[in-house]
């Protein structure tokens, strides 16, 4: 699982790297522990952080939430342990949850309720 992590890799911005190219938006971050790629968690639309994954076989991640350091093995199905990543470890605190607040639409529990998040 070495090979899988680069404490090195700066992350790839501060929200879901597809999510801002389509002008979506996201619930949770989550950041690739290979390349630094950050997208959303399955919990959100576009599930871009898994989408990831399964594309590049990169299959460790770390949560991109403040305060939150768990790992995420996608490959085994399971939590998973690792070092320090490169700063930052989480997007900025004053950003929201759901974001960006900008494009977050106003009935967003109920179109992930719909998609069955």
């Amino acid at each position: 699982m070495a090979d899988d992590i680069d404490v090195t890799a700066a992350p790839s911005g501060t929200g879901c790297a597809e999510c801002e190219d389509l002008g979506g938006w996201w619930l949770h971050l989550r950041r690739c522990a290979a390349c630094g790629h950050i997208g959303c968690c399955d919990s959100s639309l576009g599930q871009h952080a898994s989408a990831h994954a399964r594309e590049t076989g990169h299959r460790l991640v770390q949560s991109f939430e403040p305060g939150e350091d768990w790992w995420w093995d996608y490959a085994a199905g399971e939590w998973a342990d690792g070092p320090g990543l490169a700063p930052p470890t989480s997007r900025p605190d004053a950003q929201p949850v759901p974001g960006p607040a900008d494009r977050v639409p106003p009935d967003w529990r109920d179109e992930l309720r719909a998609a069955g998040r």
